[in-house]
């Protein structure tokens, strides 16, 4: 999916929320476990009621590797019957991969080629030549049913997690000042370096054609200084709704003319309701969120 597709599916349905397929066995509707494939069963039930309240819909990997082979099929079922019923929405594997060159380059094979996301979100602390590998198969358009799409990087920049402040807020000396200098933080650099890797491998980075960046909406003000840095790319934003973050400090400080948000929301949605009514509850939690993204993007 190009930018600009994406911006327009924003516009149309007046809502920018993702809604995350963690999809956990334990969790899911005691009724569906009669299912041949309850996690697929559970997954369909609740992209059915979501998708015309969403753009995307992010699984987490975790959920479907931990059921081995079985979880594998299901993801790979979930994406194809997005594709095929929903094809105006964003994809995106949460793989948090990053690794030396050679196997990066397999990882970003396995979710642009194999899997055929949209997007991957990618851990940068390896370096440049971890993220390139996916970088080189992000401007190829792969030719699917509903049409050609391009591929994205999803970098972490600064997670919701409490333990982000082990690293990312990590004061940093810039490398040409002296001690009492400016320092940066290390999301700071992460975000910098980032587009010097972005605009050497894409023929139209630089100005958010490739990258995204992980930005927990836990992280409230500082996302006015991400905006500092990366002015145009779109973020990825978890940690509304269960997590505690704020929709609307999200928005104020990170909302952009295009949007530029994709703001996700897991179990607050799918596991809203346990009963056999689970699907109709996640429908009305997702309403909920995307009436609120209407308002926000009306200000």
């Amino acid at each position: 999916m190009t930018r600009q597709e994406l911006i327009e599916n924003i516009r149309r349905k007046q809502s920018f929320l993702c809604v995350g397929l963690d999809t956990d066995i334990k969790k899911i509707p005691e009724h569906l476990l009669k299912e041949d494939d309850p996690i697929f069963a559970f997954n369909k039930a609740i992209i059915d009621v979501t998708a015309e309240y969403c753009i995307a819909y992010k699984p987490n990997l975790a959920f479907y590797e931990a059921e081995g082979v079985k979880g594998w099929m299901a993801l790979e079922k979930t994406v194809a019957y997005i594709r095929e019923q929903y094809p105006d929405q964003f994809i995106i594997a949460d793989a948090k991969r990053g690794d030396i060159g050679n196997t990066s380059l397999l990882y970003a094979r396995t979710f642009f080629e194999t899997l055929d996301v949209d997007a991957v979100t990618v851990a940068p602390y390896m370096g440049e030549d971890s993220v390139t590998p996916f970088l080189s198969l992000s401007p190829t358009l792969s030719q699917g049913e509903g049409g050609p799409r391009q591929h994205w990087v999803i970098l972490l920049a600064l997670t919701s997690n409490k333990g982000s402040q082990d690293f990312q807020l990590s004061p940093l000396q810039l490398p040409h000042e002296g001690e009492g200098c400016p320092q940066e933080r290390l999301f700071e650099r992460v975000l910098r370096k980032s587009q010097e890797w972005e605009k050497k491998a894409l023929p139209f980075g630089g100005d958010g054609g490739g990258l995204m960046y992980v930005v927990g909406a836990t992280q409230g003000k500082a996302f006015e200084d991400i905006r500092k840095i990366v002015p145009n790319h779109f973020l990825l934003v978890p940690g509304i709704g269960a997590q505690g973050g704020s929709l609307d400090e999200v928005c104020r400080y990170g909302m952009t003319k295009d949007c530029g948000l994709i703001v996700n929301s897991s179990r607050a949605i799918i596991y809203a309701d346990s009963s056999e009514r689970f699907a109709e509850v996640a429908a009305m939690k997702a309403r909920e969120v995307q009436q609120e993204m209407e308002k926000q993007l009306k200000l």
